[in-house]
């Protein structure tokens, strides 16, 4: 830094004990070095200073001789705007405190190019004293950071990123967008330079091919090599300056980037081309480092786009929802227009004809139909009214809607999956990570080839050493090997999202494809869930409303299909107390001071001590819950519950392809095998516990299986965790869709077939992309180390293997609407 800048001592309250820069005077931060308190001027700083305290190297601060140098990019007004990040009132939109003092926020980066920034930006913010976790998505640019607030502050992460030459900002949609299309133009802009650079050169490079030996003058081939020269300085300066920027970057920080080989290789041949044009000596190689150039952005930009498509399903949930809602005043219809964000749960809220709905709820009056294909993937509108339920995100239709609150903010449906979408998307597979490895060390064998190749060459032809040295560079850059993965499995999960197959785990797709026995929950699963009452059985004395009452009473809070069942034959239900629950059994609670239990014949049978009567069982195969107290039976409910229509496609198809299927199931085994006969499932399992259903599970998985789990409910989360790779149904219990992999939007199981027919094909395609990359290597090193192989030939071979592999993972989508309509029929 410049020396005007260098204050006489560092306990100059003026300036930053760490840097050295003057103070910004409305931010105070400080850090206490010898049981002093030294000023800092920004949350970097203090996060630095601390790091270097924490790590007993204090003593840098006695011996330094000068201040260390800040980023050149990073100036006063930049410091000062990122310390607004450290600002509670700030944070509220994108930070999310976590338990423990730690907060977790969601970051744009700008500068991601490649895997290797994904890597290098995690790595880096790691080494941060607080920071516990770090997740870049490539597809996304997203980054999500947790941090000890003790510890770290967000100003210091961000300027952390900006150290090694990338830029953070809050993850915003329309921000995200904008960068997007400033990255876009600016590749395109870059593209356009060095296509124009590169048919300029082309056309004054030909006549020196055509040329016969000592049919052009040596003032015309100087002239050309000039305007060569000239035309190639803008494709090296402007097209290629990334390259150069992102291997100076990864040199600084000693490790090798893919974009180091790509530099290396064009440098040495523009400035061998240069050293020839002045000496009038040699050869050039302009035409070889544009056209490597173009066919190298050119590639690079068709996996861009696709990228960008494949990453907005996130994005374009984001944008359902609207901004301001309708609320209607406490006794009255007046109406008030607030933000979505000040929303309360049990506000009145009105929709007028094709609005946006702005929080989950249910209708209190009017009467429309609703587009929730955000949700189902099926444009037909949903009838709505009295007593429907309203998702937020969806579009009202032609008639005015009243509701009531009762989910808004973070957690409406919307909000959910969205954020298991996120989470998606900042996981990093298993196959990404390997792949990534891979390309790491291929990239440090390539450069010893190369050297080695240059040694050989140098020392039997001096002349050719130089262009084969740089054509071994070029040709075999793992750009293809380090897209073969990355860009098969977004495609693959932008395919499922719109099928209604909804992602949530980085190594869902490929789990899903090697998965051989599915596992699935009855209820709410396989059957609609929707049960309704069929009939109550009671003992003699007892009264069958009153019965209905006490189960209705003692099941106000629960979810499950059964308490609504019975909450809607009952209607009105009083209070309990002390409520109770023994999951996957049933519960018990207090009613007017006396103690009740509802659940399965076999608790209840616990508390009443003697067997059931036969008269009140219901017939066989229909499902039932019982009501007791100590000593005594007092009714029984029966319901039915309608069999999905897609439960009977799925298990066929599953099995056709080659995968065994199981029913595991709470309910009674007569139940289950009624329900096994109509679907035609061998091995069905009744009155399992969710304990029972995580040993069979286990079981499974010790006997080398690899299981899936469909379910929707609280008692499946345990298995659901448990399997290789879990689905779950979007209408069942949050705990069930938070723990799962993978999110059945619509609830269509025949997507389910569809889907595991893409994963296979997304894992074929992936060892074909593997392959290729591989193949490619294999055989072009070998012909550049032997001098078959010009630079050209080279530049247009790096671009294509690129290029193929990602025109390869577009073909996942291909045939998707036909596998939908075969499992169908």
């Amino acid at each position: 830094m410049p020396s005007s800048l260098v204050p006489a001592t560092s306990s100059d309250t003026s300036f930053c004990f760490h840097c050295g820069q003057p103070l910004p005077k409305e931010l105070e931060l400080s850090v206490q070095v010898d049981g002093k308190q030294r000023w800092v001027c920004c949350g970097g700083c203090q996060a630095v200073c601390e790091a270097i305290l924490s790590n007993g190297l204090g003593d840098y601060y006695q011996h330094r001789e000068g201040f260390p140098e800040r980023p050149v990019d990073v100036l006063p007004e930049a410091l000062r705007e990122l310390a607004l990040f450290d600002q509670p009132a700030f944070q509220q939109g994108f930070v999310r405190p976590l338990e423990g003092g730690e907060r977790e926020a969601d970051l744009i980066l700008e500068g991601i190019s490649c895997s290797a920034c994904v890597w290098l930006n995690e790595r880096h913010l790691m080494q941060l004293v607080g920071v516990s976790a770090v997740q870049v998505n490539y597809a996304t640019h997203r980054a999500r950071v947790r941090w000890h607030e003790a510890q770290v502050t967000l100003s210091g992460i961000m300027l952390a990123v900006q150290s090694i030459g990338y830029r953070a900002h809050p993850f915003d949609p329309q921000r995200s967008e904008e960068l997007a299309h400033r990255e876009r133009r600016a590749a395109l802009w870059r593209l356009f330079v060095a296509g124009f650079g590169m048919m300029q050169v082309m056309m004054y490079a030909y006549p020196e091919y055509i040329a016969g030996e000592g049919e052009m003058s040596t003032g015309a081939s100087a002239l050309m090599r000039w305007a060569s020269l000239i035309l190639t300085l803008p494709v090296i300066l402007y097209s290629a300056a990334p390259f150069f920027q992102r291997a100076w970057r990864d040199l600084r920080l000693r490790r090798l980037g893919m974009d180091v080989p790509v530099a290396l290789g064009l440098g040495v041949a523009f400035l061998a081309s240069l050293q020839a044009t002045l000496s009038g000596q040699g050869s050039v190689y302009f035409d070889s480092v544009t056209m490597f150039v173009f066919f190298l952005l050119s590639g690079r930009y068709f996996e861009m786009l696709a990228r960008q498509r494949a990453a907005r399903g996130v994005e374009r949930l984001v944008r359902m929802m609207p901004t301001f809602a309708r609320r209607l005043l406490p006794g009255g219809g007046v109406e008030e227009r607030v933000p979505v964000s000040a929303l309360q749960i049990g506000d009145r809220l009105l929709v007028r004809p094709g609005e946006l709905i702005a929080a989950d709820g249910v209708v209190t009056a009017g009467q429309s139909e609703v587009n929730e294909a955000w949700l189902t993937g099926e444009s037909a509108p949903v009838p709505k009214w009295i007593g429907s339920e309203v998702l937020g995100g969806s579009t009202n239709g032609s008639g005015a809607l009243e509701f009531i609150a009762h989910r808004v903010g973070a957690t409406t449906r919307l909000a959910t999956i969205r954020q298991l979408m996120e989470r998606a998307v900042t996981e990093r597979p298993r196959l990404v990570a390997q792949a990534d490895k891979v390309a790491a060390w291929f990239t440090g064998v390539l450069l010893c080839v190369a050297v080695l190749t240059f040694v050989f060459w140098w020392e039997h032809e001096p002349a050719r050493a130089l262009e084969i040295f740089v054509v071994v560079l070029v040709v075999s850059c793992p750009c293809a090997l380090s897209l073969a993965t990355p860009a098969a499995l977004t495609v693959a999960t932008d395919v499922l999202a719109r099928l209604g197959l909804l992602v949530t785990r980085g190594h869902a797709i490929e789990t899903l494809a090697r998965m051989d026995h599915l596992v699935c929950d009855k209820t709410g699963t396989l059957t609609t869930g929707d049960l309704v009452l069929d009939a109550v059985r009671t003992v003699p004395g007892m009264n069958v409303a009153d019965c209905l009452a006490l189960a209705a009473t003692l099941e106000q809070h629960s979810e499950h299909p059964l308490a609504r069942a019975l909450r809607t034959a009952a209607g009105d239900v009083r209070a309990a107390q002390s409520v109770e629950l023994s999951v996957g059994r049933g519960l018990s609670g207090e009613v007017d001071g006396e103690r009740y239990v509802l659940g399965s014949e076999r608790f209840v049978h616990e508390w009443a001590g003697v067997d059931l009567p036969e008269a009140m069982r219901p017939p066989v195969g229909q499902g039932f819950v019982c009501l007791g107290q100590k000593g005594r039976w007092l009714a029984s409910f029966s319901f039915v519950d309608e069999v999905r229509p897609s439960a009977r496609v799925l298990a066929a198809g599953i099995k056709a392809q080659l995968c065994r299927v199981s029913v595991f199931s709470g309910d009674s085994s007569a139940v289950v095998q009624n329900l096994a006969e109509k679907i035609q499932v061998s091995d069905a399992r009744g009155d399992m516990a969710p304990e029972a259903k995580l040993a069979a599970v286990q079981k499974l998985q010790q006997q080398g299986a690899c299981v899936g789990m469909v379910g929707d409910g609280v008692n499946d989360a345990p298995v659901l965790a448990q399997a290789d790779v879990s689905i779950a149904m979007a209408g069942g219990a949050d705990l069930a869709r938070t723990q799962a992999d993978i999110l059945l939007l619509n609830d269509d199981l025949t997507q389910l077939l569809v889907g595991r027919q893409l994963a296979r094909r997304t894992l074929r395609i992936i060892r074909e992309n593997l392959a290729w990359a591989f193949a490619y290597n294999l055989l072009a090193i070998p012909a550049a180390m032997a001098g078959w192989v010009t630079p050209w030939m080279a530049g247009l071979g790096m671009g294509l293997s690129s290029l193929l592999v990602v025109l390869n993972a577009l073909r996942i989508a291909k045939g998707v609407s036909a596998w939908k309509q075969a499992s169908i029929s």
